[in-house]
């Protein structure tokens, strides 16, 4: 698995973007932070959870000049079916990238190929393309976004954050 210091694998793919296709390159947001995200698979039941709560923080990553993208295996016309047939995933305020030929999540080290999907995981990466953030759960478990964002805080203050810090909180001064 791709490790916090390195860079993150570049990659362009197509994407679900509202109810339109279009092609999306990790290099696209260089010069933004980037919350990358994988679930295992469209029509499952943990993922429209965090699928949904990630949409309704974009706001809070974009007041951090954070991107979010969130993605699986499938095709985006399976990802344009899904998000149809939901009601809580319609209006995503996130584009859903396809890793269909699953080299992205192969290039993160994050494909599970004995049950052919990607493993539960988010990476924060910052603008110079570098994954300063790595969080994987079970697949049977969804993830916090909140935890996500509580990271991408402590790393944009670029100073010694102490455990359970919250943003407006004391730094470790040294």
């Amino acid at each position: 698995m791709i490790s916090v210091g390195q860079t993150a694998p570049e990659f362009t793919c197509q994407a679900l973007a509202g109810t339109e296709f279009r092609d999306i390159s990790l290099s696209d947001y260089r010069g933004k932070w980037v919350c990358l995200y994988f679930y295992p698979l469209d029509f499952t039941f943990v993922c429209p959870t965090e699928i949904k709560s990630f949409s309704d923080m974009v706001p809070e990553f974009e007041d951090r000049d954070c991107v979010v993208l969130g993605g699986s295996c499938d095709s985006v016309y399976s990802h344009l079916g899904w998000v149809n047939s939901k009601n809580e995933l319609k209006d995503l305020k996130h584009p859903l990238i396809s890793d269909y030929t699953k080299s992205i999540s192969a290039s993160l080290g994050i494909l599970d190929h004995e049950k052919g999907v990607s493993q539960r995981a988010t990476f924060l990466i910052d603008p110079e393309g570098i994954v300063r953030f790595v969080y994987v759960t079970d697949l049977n478990v969804g993830r916090s976004p909140d935890e996500v964002i509580r990271v991408l805080d402590a790393l944009q203050t670029d100073e010694l954050c102490p455990c359970n810090w919250k943003k407006g909180e004391e730094t470790i001064g040294v």
